[in-house]
């Protein structure tokens, strides 16, 4: 049986695109859920014939009030996983005590360069490697349990191409992070079920 998830984004929808085409054959993506009305990712969802669903987080007076919606939005779909790609939301308690199995993708390797402008971070850092990190999400930014990272050895790279590097890196881990934890879910329940 295929697994469900979810997908939040805020921006241009790249790793939502990749995950969609890579894992077409593994999941159904019930619901990409933006909160940016501008999003060019909306277009790149629709389509792939993913259901877009518009949350503009500058109507709602709070980060609560908006992580109420998203969470209600969310559970309507009963996914199997939640995954951030590209999410520019820091999320508040309200969301991550209700919505479990999320994870993240950030640009840096963690617990280095947490929060915003990771890759010009990591770039300008005298690091001798870089990378991108796979996490669960909790209530600390960025500062879940890391399960995966992919890095690669800097040289001489201009800011431009450093950047490329990082995008490649997500596209190739973050679709098999994704594609593994949906195996092990299925080997649970199977267990779990007798099978």
């Amino acid at each position: 049986m295929m697994k469900k998830i979810v997908i939040l984004f805020s921006g241009n929808g790249t790793n939502l695109e990749n995950i969609a085409k890579k894992l077409h054959d593994k999941v159904e993506i019930v619901a990409a859920i933006t909160n940016n009305p501008q999003a060019y990712g909306i277009q790149r969802a629709k389509k792939l014939g993913i259901p877009v669903v518009i949350i503009d987080h500058k109507k709602y007076e709070s980060r609560e009030t908006f992580d109420e919606v998203l969470v209600k939005e969310i559970k309507k779909y009963k996914p199997d996983l939640v995954v951030m790609a590209g999410f520019m939301r820091i999320l508040s308690p309200v969301f991550t005590q209700n919505i479990k199995n999320v994870i993240n993708i950030h640009p840096s390797l963690l617990p280095l360069f947490k929060g915003a402008k990771a890759i010009e971070r990591s770039y300008a850092s005298d690091m001798k490697v870089a990378g991108v990190t796979v996490h669960w999400v909790s209530e600390e930014l960025d500062g879940g349990k890391i399960i995966d990272q992919a890095c690669f050895h800097r040289d001489n790279e201009s800011l431009e191409e450093f950047e490329a590097k990082i995008h490649e890196l997500e596209y190739e881990l973050y679709p098999k992070v994704i594609a593994d934890l949906l195996d092990i879910f299925l080997q649970k329940e199977s267990l779990s079920q007798g099978v």
